[in-house]
């Protein structure tokens, strides 16, 4: 018993500790329950002696009655003869009374025989009734048997428990490693990152700063997208391997998001961490190998540094977020370091997105539209669909402000949608001209995007050849592939496909020999120093030399006089669009426009 209550103790012990205590709780109602067996034994046998002790004395004072009641009958007892002793038997109901002197007091339960004056003369001795006591002792080696089993059965489950919870232990500790790790690169996680963030600022010495690093891979998903998430995760584990490898001894690094990986390290001398971070960040940038086929990487670093940036780890992850933002906006692969506006900044553009989805989801976006013409400069052939948004605190939001939020907030699938529905819904006001659209890169990297324009045309049951989408060099950079894959299937479906702002670009010429396009549109950049006395306009006539050779038609922008109106025309221009002929404006005031440009054209107006 005082076993069983030590491991008992010792089973609170173990629940207190906050260790495994399942196959301890098991085990100590083990214990608990042959404690109890072994009790209740021992109580019952307790009872069934004390019962036999009752009877016993019961059958003493019996027999002494019976002495006193057949004294005068049998005399004295000396002399007690065997019928005697029978009759006594047969007065108490005790069956084999012996009779002995004295001074011969015989062994086992006795009855003493008093003379007239209280001397004991004699013992009356007996066999007395335990039955209680005779059945248990029979059935004692049975119930010992019985208790050895059970103690047997105990000990062995108690063993075999005793290895299922050092087992649970064990696993409850790999479980808690397992948490702390990301899965697919095997560096600490978001959470691990935290408490390990916390212990480097704790570690700084007087001096030094500490750093933290934000890693993006750019494009992420489009590597997922072509090889694969098997793919995608093995280019993780080797990007987290490189990382991991060229950071400076004693940094701590891990996985915080899909595709962001931060470091955090104390370094000496806070202005030498551009220098560090740029020193890894060529080699970060290093393809790799996977599938048998090299997949570029490239990476974006936000950098934010303690103390001059916070304390906390919350805070500088914060801030080296806010810099990764301003870092992936200057185009992939840039590294930026926190200052103070790019928090205004952020909070500027968190409130630009939240706002941009409610201004889609309400549909208070417009379009405005500007007017093509042709090279005569009297005929409207098309119309350019501009997006606009009029804020209801800040007013005109221009299009360069808003639209990287949609991009980098996941906001252009639905923004897209809703810019080609409302330009398709417009085109049915003017059936003689064709719309054109810009369209961003990330739209065209949407594998559903072609589905999408064949769906709206549908829709809106416009004619394919109505609708002119205006692409820019980035779309062709990330994925020429793919990029030429979703083009072809875009002119498969009939609409036309312009290269905007060419020659602003560094290989607009490659582009033209391996895409197919229809249309040719000349920078602004280009048209303003016309009449000027520069070269613009043998760069002009070159492009359009070379755009007549692949049977393109040649579009200028920015048209503002009338002298850049002639020179392009006679450069070869098909046609234009400015200020010169009009403005961007809404559907409804493009109607008059087009009215005043019929009546001046006598009614010649025509599409493309």
């Amino acid at each position: 018993m005082e076993a069983a209550g030590i491991r008992f103790m010792w089973f609170f012990k173990g629940l207190l500790s906050g260790r495994p205590v399942s196959g301890r709780l098991i085990e100590g109602l083990l214990l608990l329950a042959a404690a109890a067996g072994v009790g209740f034994a021992c109580f019952v046998y307790t009872l069934g002696l004390q019962g036999d002790d009752a009877r016993e004395a019961s059958q003493r004072q019996t027999l002494r009655q019976a002495v006193e009641t057949a004294r005068d009958v049998i005399g004295e007892f000396p002399s007690l003869e065997h019928q005697g002793l029978r009759m006594l038997e047969r007065e108490s109901g005790i069956r084999g009374l012996r009779l002995a002197p004295a001074d011969e007091k015989p062994a086992g339960p006795l009855q003493p025989v008093v003379d007239r004056k209280g001397r004991i003369i004699a013992w009356l001795g007996f066999d007395p009734d335990r039955p209680i006591s005779a059945f248990l002792i029979r059935l004692a080696p049975a119930v010992i048997v019985f208790f050895l089993v059970l103690g047997g059965i105990a000990a062995a489950l108690i063993w075999q428990l005793r290895l299922l919870n050092n087992s649970l232990g064990e696993s409850q500790d790999r479980v808690r490693r397992m948490n702390q790790l990301d899965q697919v690169t095997g560096l600490p996680n978001h959470r691990r990152m935290l408490e390990l963030a916390e212990a480097v600022l704790v570690a700084r010495k007087p001096g030094q700063a500490t750093v933290v690093a934000n890693f993006d891979l750019d494009r992420f998903k489009d590597i997922n997208e072509a090889i694969g998430h098997d793919g995608g995760d093995q280019v993780l584990a080797m990007f987290a391997e490189r990382l991991h490898d060229r950071l400076p001894q004693g940094t701590v690094c891990g996985r915080f998001a899909a595709d962001e990986f931060v470091a955090v390290l104390n370094i000496s001398d806070a202005e030498a961490a551009d220098d560090i971070l740029a020193a890894i960040h060529a080699d970060l940038n290093r393809p790799v190998w996977v599938h048998n086929r090299a997949v570029p990487l490239s990476v974006s670093i936000g950098l934010s540094l303690a103390p001059g940036h916070g304390e906390s780890p919350d805070e500088l992850m914060r801030c080296a977020n806010a810099a990764l933002r301003v870092a992936k906006s200057r185009g992939a692969g840039a590294l930026a370091t926190f200052d103070p506006s790019m928090d205004a900044g952020a909070r500027d553009r968190r409130a630009i997105e939240r706002d941009l989805k409610r201004a889609i989801s309400e549909g208070a976006l417009d379009l405005h539209y500007q007017p093509i013409v042709a090279a005569d400069g009297t005929r409207i052939v098309g119309v350019e669909g501009l997006l606009r948004w009029d804020h209801p605190n800040r007013g005109m939001i221009a299009p360069l402000d808003f639209v990287p939020v949609a991009e980098q907030a996941g906001l252009m699938e639905p923004l897209g949608e809703y810019v080609l529905r409302r330009a398709l819904s417009d085109a049915r006001r003017w059936p003689d001209l064709y719309v054109s659209v810009n369209v961003s890169p990330l739209q065209v990297r949407d594998r559903k995007f072609v589905e999408l324009v064949a769906r709206l045309l549908q829709e809106q049951k416009i004619s394919p050849s109505r609708l002119v989408l205006e692409i820019t060099e980035s779309v062709l950079i990330d994925n020429p592939e793919e990029a030429k894959a979703r083009l072809d299937a875009l002119r498969g479906l009939g609409i036309k496909i312009a290269l905007d702002d060419f020659g602003t670009g560094f290989s607009s010429l490659s582009y033209l020999q391996r895409f197919s396009f229809d249309k040719l549109k000349i920078d602004k950049a280009f048209v303003a120093p016309l009449g000027r006395g520069s070269n613009a306009g043998a760069m002009i006539q070159a492009i359009v030399a070379l755009g007549n050779a692949l049977g393109l038609s040649i579009l200028a922008e920015g048209v503002e006089s009338d002298e850049q109106r002639v020179l392009l025309r006679l450069a070869g221009c098909h046609e234009m669009q400015g200020y010169l002929f009009a403005m961007p404006c809404r559907a409804a005031d493009l109607d008059a426009v087009l009215r005043e440009a019929k009546a001046r054209a006598g009614g010649r107006t025509s599409a493309a």
